[in-house]
């Protein structure tokens, strides 16, 4: 297989985290390692794997190598660890190759160490942050089940202070689902001008979640509670949209709304959920074990662990590659049909739960969330796409 442009999903301290978001995926990974007492990525498998993807991403062409660390919560591994990732990949990399680092956090441990840190290393950090206080209180809470808004926003502070780049990460879910315009205002006015919203959709199975729809289709299983419902979020983006086409056009940056408008303009997405095939985006967890993707952290799809085969030969295998080819080849036939498939492509193999109207398995849950927000924003996006083609600024205004 040719050498393709990668990201990795980098877990340096696993799935283990400092507080108890209801609704988190991937707390629940710590099962894959029963006997584990520290999980924490040894130094020889960070060097490892930093001078491994250093080399994969020139043999692929990259122009920039870009790290992604995440958890759980990766700032519980504290300043100096991170001291270390820095050194390391200068150590690496060869003269002139720029590399970029992004750090997803919850916020609640940065303080005047981390700022300065993350500014002197210019880190992209990714907070995550729901909302206003009683939104964003209702799911993420520590593990004493206290709230942690108040300290998320000190965390914010200590960003904006030290003038470290930052955008919010946004889950939407049952409860901010319907306040898609105070969510957005509520970020805004925080000064956020890159937004990612992140809907939440999970099936619970007995005590624990189902595992990946290629895995089981078990019709027993349930929608958790927390999961935004498809028609809400669909509303969720078009409120959202409008209040940013009216006033944020060129001003914020809405990740979702970027990467339509460029599917819009006919350009391959950006990002791997509107993809036609995916396959490029993988996880990595702290004991070097690779997975095809972060979503699918299961025994099923891991792909090896680097202290055994190279990097390289993991990214672009066989079975990588059918694993990304399977998401175009699955698609039911309301989606091969569809006007929109260009836009959507079927979403995220994640989310194939649900059945399509003709009642084929493996359709989209968020397949009436998209089709409602194409067919609400098409027209502007299909005005600012051929702007933009043409030459000329985006602009928004009055619907």
């Amino acid at each position: 297989m040719q050498p393709l442009p990668f990201n990795i999903m980098t877990k340096p301290i696993g799935p283990r985290c400092n507080i108890d978001c209801k609704y988190c995926y991937y707390l629940e990974k710590e099962k894959l390692y029963p006997d584990e007492k520290k999980f924490r990525m040894s130094d020889d498998v960070l060097e490892r794997y930093i001078s491994q993807t250093i080399a994969s991403g020139l043999e692929s062409g990259m122009g920039e190598v870009h790290f992604a660390w995440q958890g759980g919560e990766p700032t519980m591994l504290g300043v100096e660890y991170f001291r270390k990732i820095v050194t390391l990949q200068r150590k690496h990399l060869p003269a002139g190759v720029p590399v970029s680092n992004a750090l997803q956090t919850n916020g609640i441990l940065l303080d005047e160490a981390w700022g300065v840190f993350l500014a002197e290393n210019d880190f992209l950090v990714g907070l995550s942050v729901d909302g206003p206080k009683a939104v964003h209180d209702r799911y993420r809470v520590d593990r004493a089940g206290r709230p942690t808004f108040d300290a998320v926003m000190r965390g914010l502070e200590v960003l904006q202070r030290h003038e470290v780049r930052h955008n919010a990460l946004t889950t939407v879910h049952r409860a901010n689902g319907g306040k898609g315009r105070d969510v957005y205002r509520f970020l805004t006015g925080k000064g956020f001008d890159h937004i990612q919203f992140i809907p939440i959709a999970e099936r619970s199975a007995g005590e624990s979640l189902a595992g990946a729809p290629q895995q089981d289709m078990a019709p027993q299983n349930k929608v958790t509670e927390w999961s935004v419902a498809a028609r809400a979020y669909g509303k969720f983006l078009c409120d959202v949209f409008d209040l940013w086409f009216k006033d944020d056009v060129g001003r914020v940056s809405v990740q979702f709304f970027d990467v339509q408008l460029g599917l819009w303009m006919g350009q391959p997405s950006a990002l791997c959920v509107f993809a036609k095939t995916c396959g490029n985006s993988l996880a990595l967890e702290h004991d070097g074990s690779l997975y095809a993707c972060d979503h699918y952290v299961y025994p099923d799809y891991k792909l090896g662990e680097i202290g055994e085969t190279p990097l390289r030969e993991m990214l672009w295998s066989d079975r990588q590659a059918a694993f990304g080819q399977d998401k175009e080849a699955s698609l039911t036939a309301q989606c091969r049909a569809c006007e929109f498939r260009f836009a959507c492509n079927g979403g995220c193999p994640k989310h194939r739960f649900g059945t399509s109207k003709s009642g084929e398995a493996g359709h989209n849950y968020f397949c009436e969330s998209y089709t409602a927000f194409f067919r609400h924003a098409g027209p502007r996006l299909q005005k600012m796409a051929w702007q933009v083609s043409n030459g000329i600024p985006a602009t928004g205004g009055k619907a």
